[in-house]
């Protein structure tokens, strides 16, 4: 999981409440580009899609729909192509 963006520590609106996963929008065997998006995150006031640092094959998903993600998270497991 990415890091949160600043804002958040200083005005704190955005991610007022739970931070959670609200999709997953890539599947196992999925070839990815650096920047596709991976997931969907949803807060108490916004929805943000989070993309990949990296491209690669998806070979195994660690989070699922509903989770709560901490910054730092492991989100995936890509095999570099």
């Amino acid at each position: 999981m990415p890091k949160y963006p600043e804002c958040w520590e200083s005005c704190g609106s955005c991610a007022s409440g739970d931070v959670f996963i609200l999709e997953i929008l890539v599947q196992i065997g999925d070839l990815l580009a650096r920047d596709d998006n991976i997931l969907t995150l949803e807060t108490g006031k916004v929805a943000l899609d989070i993309p990949t640092p990296w491209a690669g094959r998806v070979l195994e998903i660690h989070v699922t729909a509903g989770d709560k993600v901490a910054e730092g998270a492991p989100l995936l497991t890509l095999e570099s192509e």
